[in-house]
């Protein structure tokens, strides 16, 4: 059957306990695991399937923290480094009352930007294995060429590629080095996965069906458009399906995205699913699955312990049908 394997940062989120107010003003926070590859790794483990987290951490309390969480969940952790040449990664967040987040990140740099291409080459990936990443760790380090090589290498043995950019602008230099590099990387991926919200900052389009269309770019064979409580839509050559969200009573929309990818990996790992010959149904059914997930994950606080197990999500899909 394979894993699904992400790779990239794993980081400390610090949850304020005020929301509704902004980064400055809050007054407390709690610690959480995060890290958008670090949460989809929970996210497939938590749903029962076998996963993978490929990245580096320092040799701090942090990053103790953060091996106990995956190795707790029962992701692989066979790929986890460590370094003392960094600290592990640190996010604060705000939350307004609505439950959308802003970020204020400490990781200049931060031990996953250590991670080498010489350290992921010994991987020996198969042909039923996923690879997923995100566009945090792709700036200009260490890590950047370690992604091009886990890549290349999955390829190599025959599995499927996933990328969600997930723009995080903060830490680049400029929008403009986030959107091109983004832009460099998209084409090695199979599906991508994308929110409406990045949608015409990535592609520069403000027509929906231009934007969609041009990020069907070199291996691209699928393209996964999230829009939050709308729901999402699958996009390839045979047209698009779209399936609407869950109404739920959002609490904190932190993990919700890595919560859906997640699932959604998680489905086509069990499916056993390739990037040629999805069906129109297995589509179906894996959105649904992946927007109760999300929604799911909405109504707690957090990321990792606010992702969802696969009991939660059938009780979720059962009730509103």
């Amino acid at each position: 059957m394979g894993s699904v394997y992400t790779i990239g940062e794993a980081l400390i989120d610090f949850i304020p306990a005020d929301k509704g107010v902004p980064l400055k003003a809050v007054t407390g926070f709690e610690k959480a695991a995060g890290g958008a590859p670090f949460n989809v790794a929970c996210a497939v483990a938590k749903l029962g399937g076998r996963s993978g987290f490929i990245g580096k951490l320092g040799t701090d309390a942090f990053g103790d923290f953060l091996v106990e969480t995956l190795d707790g969940l029962g992701v692989d952790v066979s790929h986890v480094l460590r370094t003392g040449e960094a600290g592990t990664g640190l996010a604060f967040v705000s939350l307004s009352s609505d439950g959308n987040r802003d970020f204020s990140f400490y990781r200049n740099p931060s031990a996953d930007m250590l991670l080498t291409e010489q350290e992921v080459s010994g991987i020996a990936f198969e042909a039923g294995d996923i690879l997923h990443f995100c566009s945090v760790d792709l700036i200009e380090a260490p890590v950047k060429y370690a992604h091009r090589a886990a890549i290349q290498s999955v390829k190599d043995a025959g599995g499927l590629i996933s990328f969600d950019p997930n723009v995080r602008l903060p830490l680049w230099t400029s929008p403009e080095a986030c959107r091109q590099t983004i832009l460099e990387f998209l084409p090695g991926a199979h599906i991508v996965k994308i929110s409406d919200e990045e949608l015409s900052f990535i592609t520069g389009l403000k027509d929906e069906e231009a934007a969609i269309a041009s990020l069907f770019t070199g291996d691209v064979r699928h393209v996964v458009y999230t829009k939050g409580a709308a729901g999402a839509v699958w996009y390839n050559a045979d047209g698009s399906i779209a399936v609407p969200g869950h109404a739920v009573r959002v609490a904190d929309t932190t993990g919700a995205g890595d919560a859906f990818i997640g699932a959604l990996l998680y489905q086509l790992h069990v499916r056993g699913l390739k990037a040629d010959g999805i069906g129109t149904e297995d589509i179906r059914q894996m959105l649904d699955f992946a927007n109760a997930a999300a929604a799911l994950t909405t109504t707690r606080k957090g990321a990792v312990v606010a992702l969802p197990g696969q009991d939660e999500v059938i009780s979720l899909l059962a009730g509103q049908r």
